[in-house]
C-alpha cells in the first residue's frame, strides 16, 4: 500500500495517532481487544513468543520527545470503562482520548454514562469534554446482535433544530461550536485520519461520536491516497459526486444520499445498471451538526432530479427520521425527500444470511428505480 501511496482503515487511524504523538499530543485507547482490534486489523502491540508479558508498544518509539501512546484493552464493563475514560478525558482536554466498542451495540450498557454526562454534559455543568467514542457499525449479514451502534439513538439526542437553516459566520466551525456532540460516519480511511485529528486540534472540545466499519477494513475499494491526507487537505462534511452524473448535473434524475458502508453497494450496483450518468451518489459524512450549507449546494446542482435519502438500516432506525425534516429544510421544502431501505423493524437486523441478501437488493432495486415513487407523488 505504501508503494501505491494509499492507505486502508487501520493505517489511516495509524497515520493519525502518529503525526498527533510527533506534535506532542498524548492519545490514550481503550476497550475490549483494542490492541489487536476486534477484527484484527490494529495490532498495536507486540508480544514476545519467547518471554511471557514482553511486549512492545511501536508507536511509543516513532519520534524523539514525542507524546506517549497508551492502549490498553479493557474488560466487559462498559459502564465502569466508559466512565472511567470520561473522567479522564475532563481531567485531560489536551489528550486524544477514544473509548472502543467491541462491537457497536456494547454501549447498550453503558448507555447511562451517555444519557446523562456525555450527551448533555455541557449543558448541565458548562465543563467541555473531547472523548471520542468508536463504535463498530454495519448490516453484514451476521444477525441482530452485534450489527447495529444504534444511530437513531445519538441522532435524537442532538441539539439542532431540524426546521431551521442556520445563518451563521465561519458555518461549519460555528456548528461545532453550538453543538452538545458530533457524530460521523466516514466512508474513506482519509477522512477518518481527518476526523480524528481535527478532534483535538480544535480549539474546543466536543464528544464525537464514530460510527466505525467491519468488512470496510478490508474492503479494496476502501483505500485512500496518500494526496488526501497531505497539507492542505481536511475533513469532508459531504463528499459530492465525481462522476459521469457531476458533469451533466442537469440531466440527472435522482440524487441518492447516504452515509457509510452502503455507498460501496450502491456505486457497485450503480455500474451494474450502467446509471452513472442517471443517478449521483452523495456522501453525508457529518451527521451531526447537520451540513445544511453541503447539501443546500448539492441539491441545487440537480435541479431535475428527485432526492432519496438510501440507507441499509431498517426505516425506523439508522439515519432516515434524523436526515428528512432536516434535508426538507435544506430545499426550502421544496420537494419531498424519498426512501430506500429496509422496512421497519423492531431486530436491528435478520438472523438469516438468504434474508439479509433479499433485503439488501431490494433496497438497491428501489434505489435505481426511478419509477420506484411515481405513484407516491
Amino acid at each position: 500500500m505504501v508503494k501505491n501511496r494509499t492507505v486502508d482503515w487501520a493505517l489511516a487511524e495509524y497515520m493519525a495517532f502518529g503525526s498527533l504523538l510527533k506534535e506532542g499530543i498524548h492519545i490514550r485507547l481503550s476497550g475490549q481487544d483494542v490492541e489487536r482490534g476486534t477484527f484484527s486489523h490494529r495490532h498495536h502491540v507486540l508480544h514476545d513468543q519467547n518471554v511471557d508479558k514482553r511486549t512492545c508498544i511501536p508507536m511509543n518509539h516513532l519520534w524523539p520527545n514525542q507524546a506517549p501512546y497508551t492502549v490498553c484493552n479493557s474488560s466487559l464493563s462498559e459502564y465502569g470503562v466508559l466512565g472511567f475514560e470520561l473522567g479522564f478525558a475532563m481531567a485531560s482536554p489536551n489528550a486524544l482520548v477514544l473509548w472502543e466498542a467491541q462491537f457497536g451495540d456494547f454501549h447498550n450498557t453503558a448507555q447511562c454514562i451517555i444519557d446523562q454526562f456525555i450527551c448533555p454534559g455541557q449543558a448541565k455543568w458548562v465543563r467541555q469534554n473531547g472523548i471520542v467514542l468508536l463504535l463498530p457499525h454495519g448490516m453484514e449479514g451476521m444477525g441482530p446482535e452485534h450489527s447495529s451502534a444504534r444511530p437513531e439513538r445519538f441522532l435524537q439526542m442532538c441539539n439542532d433544530d431540524p426546521d431551521v437553516f442556520p445563518k451563521l459566520d465561519d458555518f461549519d466551525v460555528r456548528q461545532l461550536y453550538d453543538c452538545n456532540w458530533i457524530v460521523v460516519n466516514c466512508s474513506t480511511p482519509a477522512n477518518f485520519f481527518h476526523v480524528l485529528r481535527r478532534q483535538i486540534l480544535l480549539p474546543f472540545r466536543k464528544p464525537l461520536i464514530i460510527f466505525t466499519p467491519k468488512s470496510l477494513l478490508r474492503h479494496p475499494e476502501a483505500r485512500s491516497s496518500f494526496d488526501d491526507m497531505l497539507p492542505g487537505t481536511h475533513f469532508l462534511r459531504v463528499i459530492p459526486d465525481g462522476g459521469p452524473a457531476a458533469q451533466s448535473p442537469e440531466q440527472v434524475k435522482r440524487v441518492l444520499f447516504c452515509t457509510g458502508k452502503v455507498y460501496y453497494d450502491l456505486t457497485r450496483e450503480r455500474k451494474a445498471r450502467q446509471m452513472e450518468a442517471d443517478v449521483a451518489i452523495t456522501r453525508v459524512e457529518q451527521l451531526s451538526p447537520f451540513p445544511f450549507d453541503l447539501l443546500q449546494r448539492e441539491a441545487q446542482k440537480y435541479p431535475a432530479a428527485e432526492l432519496v435519502w438510501c440507507q441499509e438500516e431498517h426505516k425506523n432506525q439508522g439515519y432516515y427520521d434524523y436526515v428528512k425534516p432536516r434535508l426538507r429544510t435544506t430545499i426550502n421544502r421544496a420537494k419531498p425527500v424519498w426512501y430506500a431501505g429496509r422496512e421497519p423493524a423492531a431486530a436491528p437486523a435478520t438472523g438469516n444470511k438468504k434474508t439479509h441478501l433479499t433485503e439488501l437488493q431490494r433496497l438497491l432495486d428501489t434505489a435505481f428505480n426511478l419509477d420506484a415513487f411515481k405513484d407516491l407523488a
